[in-house]
C-alpha cells in the first residue's frame, strides 16, 4: 500500500528544510534504477518482492526491453526516520523527522548526457553509484563533473557487492581493498574539480558518505548504521566507532583493545565488525547450512515468515539481506544526514544559477528560497504527455509560488531584459506533481520543491525561465558535456504526410534537451543527436509518436567544422560591390585552449573586456591590444572563432562594425568548403579603405564584402576539416585484448592507455576513434570478442582530418568534401580563392 496521500506531500512542501531534491547519476548499467526500486518499495509503491526487477522509474517500453534508461524520471516520496537520534546528527536546520525527498533517476548510457544535465539543474544532491568491479568509468567522471559544476553535494553507493561475493569469491581483504580504491578513485575526480564555495565534498565512509550494498537484492548498509548498532553493545560513542570501523584500525578480541598495526593477524575493524556478519550469512545460505542459518537468524533477530521459510539459496539470501540490511534504510539515512535542504543549497547556488545582478528582488528571492518572493522557475525540460503533441513542462520552484491560473513571463534562453524577443505573458493552467509514471494534480507549489506545468508547452521550446517580475534576468542556459555530432536525414514515403513530419520534427526537438532538427538549403530534413544510440531512440519517437508515419532513413553522416592549418599566405582584398570600399583581412588557426575556453564559457562574448583580455594575455600569450579588440565571436555570437581589429586609424570604422560583424557570422556558420560551421579560426582585419558619403557604406555593400574577404582569407590559409573523435572506454577479459587492436585499427582509432582493474581479471583500455567510423563499432567489437568487451564512446574533442589536401580530390578528405557537397547540393569542386579575392 502507498503510504503517503498527495496531501501530506503538500504539507511537507511547505517546510524546505526538510525537503531533499536529489539525482541518481552513474555509468550505465551501475544500477541506478535497480537502487531507486527500493527506495520506491520503502514508499509502498511496489511490492519488496519486485523491487530491484521492476525498475519502477523506467516508463517507457523500450527502456524496460532493452533494460537501459533513456529518459530522467522523477517521483516524489514520502520517508520517515525512525530514530531520534538520526536529528540529531543532520548538520543542517532541520523540524520534525518527516521528509520529502524528489528524486530524479537519470540515465547512464554517453548518449542521453543531457538529460543528465537537465536533472542536475534541478536538485541540491546526487547519489553517485559505482560498480563494485567495473570502478569509475568514463561516465561516472563525466557526470560526477557535470554534478560539481552545479554545485551539487554528491554522496556514493558502492553497487553490486553481491557480484563481487558469489562471482569473484573476493575474501573480506580484497574486498575492503576494492572498495578502497573506488572511493579513492572517486574522490580524485571531487578534488580535480575543487569550488571554494562548496568546500570539501569528498565522500568518506567513516563519517558515513558512502554506502556499500546490492541493489538488486535490495540490501545497503552505512558505516554509520554499525557503529550505532556496536555503540550500544560496547558502550561507546558512535561517532569514535565509526572513525574506527574504516581505515587501518585493528581490534584485538583477546586483549580487548584497538591497535593501528595488525599484529598476530588481527583483523582490520571494517572486516570484522561490518563484512563479518554479512560473510557468515552469505556462507551458511549459500552451501544450504540449515541448522546453522536458523541459529544465524535467531541471532540478528531476523523472522521469516510464511513461504520465505521454503525458500533455499539465491532467493532466501535476497528475503534474509533485505531484512538484516534493507537498502532503503541506508540510503535514506544518507540522503536526509548529509545532503543539503533547497533552503541551505540555494545560498550557494545562486550565483551558478542566476544571470542578473545577485542583489536584485530575484536572486534574494532564490537565495532565501522564500516562498512569498517574485515566482522564478526554471524549466529544464520538457515531458511528453499521454495527450499526443502536448507537454508537461518539468521545473523546479526556486522562489515564490507557483498556482494554478497565475500570469507568468515565459522567457525563452534567447531573452535580454527590456526586449520584447523570446518572452510570452500566459497563464499556468495546472501545477502537477511528477511520480514516475503517473502525475497528480497539486494546487500550488512553494520554492524549493520540483514540479510539472500545464499549459505552456507551447510557448518553449526545450528550457526557458518563468517569472512574475518584469525585471528578473533568466536563470542560466545549462552546459551540456556532448553536442549533437551525428546526423541524419528523414523523408517521407508518402508525400501527403509532409505536414505530419515537419509537425512531428518540431515535436521531437521539444521532447529531448540535446537533439537538433533543421532544414538545409536543399530541402532534406535532418536530425542531428549525440551519437548512434541516441538518434536511433529519437528516430524511433518521430516514427511511432510525434510524427506517427512511415519514414525513409539515410544512414549516418557526421557534421564536421571547417578550419584553416596555417597563416593566410598574403593578405585577402575584397572590394564592395560598388568598387568604393576595401577590406584587408588574413585568418590564422585559433589554439585548442582558447577554442575549448571559449566553448566552455570561460571566455565568452559578455565578459568584460579587460578581464577578457587578461586572460588571453596571461594564459594563451596574446597581444594584449589584440585581446581588448576582439568585434565578435562566430557563429551565432559565441562559436570559438574570432574577429580581431588590427587597424590603425581607419576613418568611419565603427559605422561598418555591425555589417562587417553580420558577414562574419553567416561566414562562419557556412564556410568556403562544403558550408560547414568554421571552428578554431582566427580573423585579424588589416585594413579597411572607406567611401567618405555613408551612402556608398551600407551593409548591402559592406556584409556580402566581409563575407568575400573571410572565405578568401580561409583558403588562403591552407583550410582544413575538423572531425569529432570519440574516447572509447572498453572494459575487457586479457584473452580478447588481441580483438580490440584490430577492430581498433581498421577504423583509424588508436589505444593510448590500458590498465588491469585490480583484483580483477578485467583490463580497462581506453582509445581515441573518430565519430565518422564509429557506426557498427559494437557489433563489431563483440564479433572480434565473442561478446567479451564493453565500450562505452563519449565525444571528447576535434582533430584535423588527416589525408592528404581539402582541394585535392583523389585524398581522402578531398572525397569527403565532395561527397558533402553533393549531398547539399552545391558543385563538387571546391571553388578557390580567386572567386573572393579581388586584384588590385
Amino acid at each position: 500500500m502507498v503510504n503517503f496521500t498527495v496531501e501530506e506531500i503538500r504539507g511537507l512542501m511547505d517546510n524546505p528544510k526538510n525537503i531533499r531534491n536529489m539525482s541518481v547519476i552513474a555509468h550505465v548499467d551501475h544500477g541506478k534504477s535497480t537502487l531507486t526500486d527500493s527506495l520506491v518499495q520503502r514508499a509502498g509503491i511496489i511490492s519488496a518482492k519486485n523491487a530491484g526487477s521492476a525498475r519502477f522509474t523506467d516508463t517507457r517500453a523500450d527502456e524496460q526491453e532493452r533494460g537501459v534508461t533513456i529518459k530522467s524520471t522523477a517521483i516524489s516520496l514520502y520517508a520517515h526516520l525512525e530514530d531520534e537520534e538520526d536529528l540529531k546528527d543532520i548538520p543542517i536546520p532541520t523540524e520534525k523527522n518527516e521528509f520529502l525527498v524528489n528524486l530524479i533517476d537519470s540515465p547512464g548510457h554517453v548518449d542521453f548526457s543531457s538529460e543528465v544535465t537537465a536533472a542536475l539543474r534541478v536538485t541540491d544532491g546526487a547519489l553517485v553509484v559505482v560498480d563494485t568491479i567495473e570502478g569509475v568509468c568514463v561516465q561516472t567522471e563525466t557526470v560526477l563533473r557535470q554534478a560539481l559544476g552545479e554545485r551539487i553535494k554528491p554522496v556514493l553507493v558502492i553497487n553490486k557487492v553481491d557480484r563481487a561475493l558469489l562471482e569473484l569469491q573476493l575474501g573480506k581483504e580484497d574486498l575492503y581493498q576494492n572498495f578502497s580504491r573506488a572511493i579513492e578513485s572517486v574522490n580524485v575526480v571531487i578534488a580535480t574539480y575543487f569550488d571554494k564555495v562548496l568546500g570539501d565534498v569528498q565522500v568518506y565512509p567513516e563519517k558515513g558518505t558512502v554506502a556499500f550494498g546490492s541493489g538488486l537484492h535490495g540490501w545497503a548498509f552505512t558505516i554509520r548504521q554499525f557503529a550505532v548498532k556496536y555503540a550500544k553493545k560496547f558502550g561507546v560513542d558512535k561517532n569514535k566507532m565509526m572513525e574506527r570501523l574504516w581505515g587501518d584500525s585493528f581490534f584485538n578480541p583477546k586483549t580487548k583493545k584497538w591497535t593501528k598495526s595488525s599484529d598476530d593477524g588481527v583483523e582490520r575493524a571494517f572486516n570484522q565488525f561490518c563484512l563479518e556478519p554479512i560473510f557468515k550469512i552469505f556462507d551458511v545460505v549459500m552451501k544450504g547450512k540449515k541448522e546453522a542459518a536458523h541459529g544465524l537468524l535467531e541471532k540478528l533477530d531476523i523472522k521469516l515468515v510464511g513461504e520465505e521459510k521454503e525458500l533455499e539459496g539465491k532467493p532466501l539470501l535476497k528475503v534474509v539481506m533485505r531484512k538484516f540490511l534493507p537498502a532503503a534504510d541506508a540510503l535514506l539515512e544518507m540522503m536526509v544526514i548529509h545532503l543539503p535542504s533547497p533552503v541551505t543549497a540555494q545560498k550557494y547556488r545562486v550565483e551558478t544559477l542566476y544571470e542578473g545582478p545577485q542583489d536584485d528582488a530575484s536572486a534574494i528571492g532564490i537565495r532565501d528560497c522564500d516562498p512569498k518572493g517574485p515566482l522564478m522557475v526554471y524549466v529544464s525540460k520538457m515531458v511528453p504527455t499521454s495527450d499526443k503533441g502536448r507537454f508537461y513542462a518539468f521545473g523546479r520552484v526556486f522562489s515564490g509560488t507557483a498556482k494554478s491560473g497565475i500570469k507568468v513571463r515565459i522567457q525563452g534562453p534567447n531573452y535580454q531584459p527590456g526586449k520584447k524577443d523570446d518572452m510570452f505573458l500566459k497563464s499556468i493552467q495546472r501545477t502537477i506533481l511528477m511520480m514516475g509514471r503517473y502525475t497528480d494534480p497539486i494546487e500550488d507549489v512553494p520554492a524549493g520543491n520540483i514540479l510539472g506545468l500545464v499549459g505552456i508547452d507551447q510557448f518553449l521550446l526545450k528550457s526557458g525561465t518563468l517569472t512574475t517580475d518584469e525585471t528578473a534576468h533568466n536563470m542560466k542556459v545549462m552546459k551540456f558535456s556532448v553536442s549533437p555530432v551525428v546526423q541524419r536525414s528523414v523523408e517521407v514515403k508518402n508525400a501527403n504526410d509532409l505536414p505530419k513530419l515537419v509537425e512531428g520534427l518540431k515535436r521531437l526537438s521539444k521532447s529531448d534537451p540535446c537533439v537538433l532538427t533543421y532544414i538545409t538549403e536543399s530541402g532534406e530534413h535532418v536530425v542531428a543527436g549525440a551519437g548512434e544510440l541516441h538518434l536511433e531512440i529519437c528516430l524511433k519517437d518521430l516514427e511511432e509518436d510525434h510524427a506517427g508515419i512511415p519514414l525513409r532513413i539515410s544512414d549516418p553522416v557526421v557534421q564536421y567544422r571547417e578550419s584553416v592549418e596555417g597563416e593566410s599566405s598574403m593578405t585577402a582584398l575584397s572590394k564592395s560591390p560598388n568598387k568604393h570600399n576595401r577590406i584587408y583581412l588574413t585568418a590564422a588557426p585559433l589554439s585548442e585552449e582558447v577554442s575549448k575556453d571559449i566553448e566552455s564559457g570561460k571566455i565568452g562574448p559578455r565578459d568584460d573586456f579587460k578581464a577578457r583580455a587578461r586572460i588571453l594575455a596571461d594564459e594563451h600569450g596574446w597581444d594584449v591590444t589584440d585581446a581588448r579588440k576582439i568585434w565578435c565571436f562566430g557563429p551565432d555570437t559565441n562559436g570559438a572563432n574570432l574577429l580581431v581589429d588590427q587597424t590603425k586609424a581607419v576613418q568611419y570604422l565603427n559605422e561598418i562594425k555591425d555589417s562587417v560583424v553580420s558577414g562574419f557570422q553567416w561566414a562562419t556558420k557556412e564556410g568556403p568548403v562544403a558550408e560547414e560551421p568554421m571552428r578554431s579560426v582566427r580573423f585579424n582585419i588589416m585594413d579597411v579603405t572607406l567611401h567618405a558619403d555613408a551612402i556608398h557604406r551600407g551593409g548591402g555593400q559592406i556584409i556580402p564584402t566581409a563575407r568575400r574577404v573571410l572565405y578568401a582569407a580561409t583558403l588562403l590559409a591552407n583550410p582544413g576539416l575538423l572531425e569529432p573523435v570519440f574516447l572509447v572506454e572498453i572494459q575487457v577479459p586479457e584473452n580478447a585484448m588481441g580483438g580490440i587492436y584490430g577492430v581498433l585499427t581498421r577504423r583509424r582509432g588508436h589505444v593510448f592507455e590500458e590498465n588491469q582493474r585490480l583484483g580483477t581479471p578485467l583490463f580497462s583500455v581506453k582509445a581515441y576513434l573518430p565519430v565518422n567510423e564509429s557506426f557498427g563499432f559494437n557489433a563489431d567489437l563483440r564479433a572480434a570478442t565473442s561478446g567479451q568487451a564493453f565500450p562505452t564512446m563519449v565525444f571528447d574533442h576535434w582533430q584535423i582530418l588527416q589525408g592528404g589536401s581539402v582541394l585535392d580530390k583523389t585524398s581522402m578528405t578531398g572525397k569527403i568534401v565532395e561527397t558533402m557537397r553533393i549531398r547539399k547540393g552545391l558543385k563538387p569542386d571546391v571553388p578557390g580563392y580567386e572567386n573572393y579575392y579581388d586584384k588590385l
